[in-house]
């Protein structure tokens, strides 16, 4: 799906793919556009959703969008924080017990990959661990969903990737496959209002993650790096705005567009080791994913900055204007001191201070580095690390100083 060498008049050169989902809607009040592209895409929905959107209200506003536009619906709102493939079991009976024919999904980066994952298996039967690396064929459209998120985060809404954990092996299953890119996906920033200091801090750091990421990856093309950097750039300049006050509807503005951009970044070049490591610390500890993936952002882009100083530089004077006169070596050493500090000021925890047990960690540290590397993800690093290199960034992310709780 991504670069791939081709020829013309006897030359050779790199295609690349760019795919979003076909309808994006991003701006204030987006969220009242729900009903009338709902109703172009089926006559029953099944929100996919959790018990704090419920709680919000969010899931009744949505069922009352729906019904205005002539579309039923009922609602699933029992997925947590770390999505599992006994989520999309359950939501997946629902939805054809009461012979839905659209999905809806609101919430975090885990409501949305929960309705991923019910779209495809729905119309193409089995288990969703049977998509990955597309073992089983997607050779049905999926169920037509549209992604409605409230975080600034994942990106979920515009990526070709849903993450469900297997319950019996602990593993965090990546599925990527252009069927999974939702319908239709909006972006309302006044939805992000209401999320909470550490789920801010959290997320905007997963979105960073995925824009730096984006832009190391060896999959890295033109239109990703465009993305890439622009998203970086917002995130630097608005993370600590809507942390210190999440009423900032302008910065909550910029944080949302970043996410969604990081998202369509990564989504079409890759994530990196960042990411390989992070999806088993959350599997096997429940971490949520955008604190896993913080834990590990400074250490993991030291190992790899020899392999990549000018591009970190990149990032480096794009993310702070006092970068911009340095050499690539001084910019890209000053870029990874600068995001230690932001992880600080967002009072990011290391795995000790997130309560993992030492003694739990050493037993399951080298499974972890197996899983890491089964998923792929680390190969698209610009150094490409050994199963042994990545126990030992484990152990240093384990007391890693960069916070001050």
């Amino acid at each position: 799906m991504f670069s791939v060498s081709t020829s013309k008049q006897g030359e050779e050169y790199d295609l690349n793919e760019f795919r979003v989902p076909p309808v994006v809607l991003y701006g204030r009040d987006s969220f009242l556009q729900t009903g009338r592209h709902a109703a172009s895409l089926g006559s029953k929905a099944l929100i996919v959703s959790d018990r704090v959107m419920e709680k919000l209200g969010y899931i009744r506003r949505c069922e009352q969008l729906l019904h205005q536009a002539g579309v039923a619906s009922l609602s699933y709102p029992d997925v947590n924080s770390e999505p599992t493939d006994q989520h999309v079991a359950a939501a997946l009976e629902l939805f054809q017990k009461e012979n839905c024919d659209l999905l809806v999904a609101i919430g975090g980066g885990s409501c949305l990959d929960a309705a991923k994952a019910v779209s495809i298996v729905a119309v193409n039967g089995g288990y969703i661990g049977d998509y990955i690396g597309v073992n089983k064929e997607i050779s049905h459209r999926p169920i037509p969903l549209i992604a409605i998120p409230t975080t600034a985060g994942t990106g979920s809404e515009v990526t070709s990737v849903t993450v469900i954990t297997n319950t019996t092996n602990d593993v965090k299953m990546m599925i990527k496959h252009p069927a999974l890119i939702p319908a239709v996906a909006i972006v309302d920033p006044i939805l992000t209002l209401t999320s909470p200091p550490h789920v801010t801090s959290s997320t905007g750091i997963d979105a960073l993650c995925h824009a730096i990421e984006a832009y190391l990856s060896r999959r890295a093309h033109p239109i990703t790096d465009t993305l890439a950097l622009s998203a970086i750039q917002l995130i630097s300049r608005n993370i600590r705005t809507v942390y210190e006050n999440g009423d900032h509807i302008t910065a909550r503005e910029n944080m949302a567009l970043a996410a969604m951009q990081a998202g369509m970044a990564f989504s079409n070049a890759s994530v990196c080791l960042i990411h390989g490591m992070s999806r088993p610390i959350g599997a096997i500890f429940h971490v949520p994913h955008g604190i896993s993936n913080a834990m590990l952002l400074p250490a993991v882009l030291e190992f790899s900055k020899e392999a990549c100083i000018e591009r970190l530089a990149r990032i480096g004077r794009v993310f702070s204007d006092d970068l911009k006169t340095l050499s690539d070596a001084e910019a890209a050493d000053g870029v990874i001191s600068l995001i230690k500090q932001l992880c600080m000021d967002l009072h990011i925890p290391n795995m000790s201070q997130q309560g993992i047990d030492r003694a739990e960690f050493e037993r399951a540290v080298d499974k972890m580095a197996a899983d890491a590397l089964e998923s792929g993800s680390p190969g698209m690093n610009p150094r490409i690390p050994t199963h042994a290199e990545i126990v030992e960034l484990y152990h240093q992310c384990y007391d890693y100083h960069f916070v001050n709780i």
